[in-house]
């Protein structure tokens, strides 16, 4: 039996949400929260957990129901990642946004930190694995000079198709193909995107590339336990099916409506207090460089879900917690004096782990040197540990609100438990704020900006909107 089935060693890798403290007991009633404070909010949360639940049964929330659904999918990944491992050097994802800080931040919590350097042997027959979520020229360029194309799938992700970092880097990996391999091209490609709109479905079958597709209902910043980030992770030797029943092992445990028996939606319960006491940014620091890019991924999802200028009552609310995203410890030595000291305007989530996959002693040394001896005969793993419960310390003394979520380990399954559970949180949150956590007007402004610049047929208003705008005056260009 796969472990990840076993009731008992499930949970011994449940995650713990401790949020002590953002209470007023500990941190102070000046600036904590007081457990009334969230009873007088009990009608909202009811209603709040109401709602969220009402959406999902309505299967408007599909991203919720990835874990159960996805049977032949998986298995379909499953066969595509052994075909690649068998017959290619190097895997690319062409995406931008979900479709990039996922399988980035996937890829980092699971392999190893410098898995492309290790010879293929040491990474057991997988291939390489490069994201691309930027049109850098430059980056672009350097790309090609560390794969052999002719030995590289690329995986072009991109729900509409017609993101245009995502399908003009696709142009280019497709004549570059088509030049060095005429009409076999297409094995090499393989695309992710909705089922029956857009422009890369009608693309992809017309040329024969290998399909994938988003679920309806699951947006890029919540696609990640979909072909969009299980494909990448396959690919990669990554046990997605133990991710999936992390993520499933959390929604299990999430059903109550009662905040404090429901790990996310007490997490957004504080965060919403928080918010509205003034405590703007969100920071999210783990300390473990296998976690720092959960916080980029997290950065979009708390920002492009919540930020948002009207309410689903169409009233101008200008709402949003700004992300920022730290590591422990590098980051104890650049931003946190600004958090102990600095004004009462955030809310530090640390996330930390029990055991960390390797152990390194200190040795002894320097005897006649106190400042430096004291650290010989500890690990690494007693330092890093220490150090977030001494950052964890000094916020608290310093009454500035944290709270910490911990890993047991870092694997396939508690990383879907915490994918999941920074997603649940989110959602809450945006009924909390009762506004759309799922779209973001506020990213297209820019894009129909960038069509109409660039001459997309259909957008000649915008065009129009756009040379109309005053000119810029020479004496402010210094």
């Amino acid at each position: 039996m796969s472990r990840y089935k076993d009731k008992t060693w499930q949970e011994s890798m449940r995650l713990r949400f401790d949020f002590n403290n953002m209470m007023a007991e500990y941190i102070g009633e000046e600036q904590g929260i007081e457990r009334k404070d969230i009873e007088k909010l009990r009608p909202k949360l009811e209603k709040a957990a109401e709602d969220l639940k009402a959406k999902r049964d309505a299967g408007e929330l599909q991203w919720m129901d990835l874990p159960y659904t996805q049977s032949e999918v998986v298995a379909d990944i499953l066969a595509t990642a052994e075909y690649i491992k068998e017959n290619f050097d190097t895997f690319v994802v062409l995406g931008i946004g979900g479709s990039a800080l996922g399988p980035i931040a996937v890829q980092q919590a699971i392999n190893h930190l410098h898995y492309n350097e290790l010879s293929k042997e040491k990474r057991g027959g997988y291939p390489r694995f490069y994201v691309v979520d930027n049109v850098d020229p430059e980056r672009m360029s350097a790309l090609f000079d560390v794969i052999d194309i002719e030995k590289t799938v690329f995986n072009v992700i991109t729900k509409s198709g017609s993101t245009s970092e995502t399908m003009s880097q696709f142009l280019i990996v497709r004549d570059m193909l088509k030049e060095k391999l005429g009409d076999s091209y297409n094995e090499h490609i393989i695309a992710t995107t909705d089922s029956s709109k857009g422009n890369l479905i009608k693309i992809a079958k017309d040329e024969g590339f290998k399909l994938f597709y988003i679920p309806d209902g699951v947006g890029g910043r919540y696609s990640e336990l979909c072909p969009v980030g299980l494909l990448p992770a396959a690919v990669c030797g990554i046990d997605i099916e133990e991710m999936l029943a992390g993520a499933a092992f959390m929604d299990e445990n999430c059903k109550s409506s009662n905040v404090f028996e429901n790990g996310p939606y007490m997490a957004a319960t504080l965060q919403y207090i928080a918010f509205n006491a003034g405590k703007n940014v969100s920071v999210m620091m783990p300390y473990a460089d296998s976690l720092k890019f959960i916080a980029d991924w997290y950065a979009q999802l708390w920002a492009e879900s919540l930020g948002k200028e009207v309410d689903r009552d169409g009233k101008l609310v200008y709402t949003g917690q700004t992300p920022v995203k730290a590591l422990g410890v590098t980051d104890q030595h650049s931003q946190i004096q600004l958090y102990t000291e600095g004004p009462f305007d955030k809310v530090i989530t640390f996330i930390g782990v029990d055991r960390y996959r390797a152990s390194i002693d200190i040795p002894h040394g320097y005897g006649d040197i106190p400042a430096v001896s004291f650290l010989g005969g500890h690990t690494l793993n007693e330092l890093i540990k220490t150090e977030q419960m001494a950052t964890e310390y000094a916020l608290l003394k310093a009454q500035k609100l944290n709270r910490t979520i911990t890993l047991p380990e870092v694997n396939e399954f508690t990383i879907g438990q915490l994918l999941y559970f920074l997603e649940v949180e989110t959602a809450f949150m945006g009924e909390l704020l009762n506004i759309n956590a799922f779209d973001q007007p506020g990213v297209e402004e820019g894009k129909n900006a960038t069509y109409a610049m660039l001459g997309r047929p259909g957008y000649e208003d915008k065009k129009a909107e756009l040379d109309g705008r005053p000119k810029k005056r020479e004496e402010y260009i210094i």
